[in-house]
Order: C-alpha cells, then sequence, then structure tokens
C-alpha cells in the first residue's frame, strides 16, 4: 500500500444543501455520519466531499471567481490526486482519522454559474 502525503487546505460546511459552505477552522467528524453541523451529512455513502485545491486552481486560471468551499466540498485538499485514488482507499487525516473512498466525482448538476463563467466543469 503507498502512503501518499497530502495536506488539508481546507474545511468547509454548510447547514442546508443547495447553499455555498463556509470555511471553518476545524471539524467534528463522526463515524459513519460524517461532519457534525453538515447538510451532507447522515447514513449514505457520501458522507464527506473532497477537491484537491489543485482543481479550484485551475478554475481560477480559466477565469471563474472561486475558492475551496465554492464546490460544495467538506476538505479542499492538497498534493493528492483524488480522482486517481481506488475506490476503497483509505486516507487518514487529523490524529488518526480515517476515510474510505467510496465515490470519484459526481455529475456537474445543473450547469452551475461557475460553468456560466469559464465554460468547464471541475467535476471529473
Amino acid at each position: 500500500m503507498a502512503t501518499i502525503k497530502g495536506r488539508i487546505r481546507a474545511i468547509s460546511i454548510s447547514a442546508k444543501k443547495g447553499s455555498k459552505k463556509t470555511n471553518v477552522p476545524e471539524a467534528e467528524l463522526k463515524m459513519d455520519f460524517g461532519i457534525v453541523g453538515d447538510a451532507h451529512a447522515g447514513n449514505w455513502h457520501r458522507q464527506v466531499s473532497l477537491l484537491a485545491v489543485e482543481s479550484i486552481d485551475k478554475m481560477i486560471v480559466a477565469g471563474a471567481t472561486v475558492s475551496p468551499g465554492n464546490f460544495a466540498e467538506n476538505i479542499t485538499t492538497e498534493g493528492i490526486e483524488l480522482p486517481k485514488l481506488p475506490i476503497g482507499s483509505r486516507l487518514k487525516i487529523g490524529g488518526g482519522i480515517e476515510l474510505e473512498v467510496t465515490q470519484i466525482g459526481k455529475e456537474c448538476h445543473s450547469r452551475c454559474e461557475i460553468f456560466k463563467q469559464v465554460g468547464d466543469c471541475i467535476m471529473p
């Protein structure tokens, strides 16, 4: 099993689905639930969402005005090629907490404002 070292650049949550996430300095992860206080937490397969800052940077270069949390991700990473991780991969973060990769990417659902700005979608 390969060891890849990355960094958490931001943690973001929102109280309601469909709203921009707000960056927070820390978060409480609850086993088999997700991030306490986040609308996407619950008993399903996508409890915590990750996105690489490198993907956000590509959108900025393309002309989008975006920052961590704007894509509904909970954790913005740096230095990990998330789309290349196999389903079932395990990521250890802060204090030995372990996350399991259950899905790679999600569909761009509605040609959002970011798509309208740059004509492209960040979702793999």
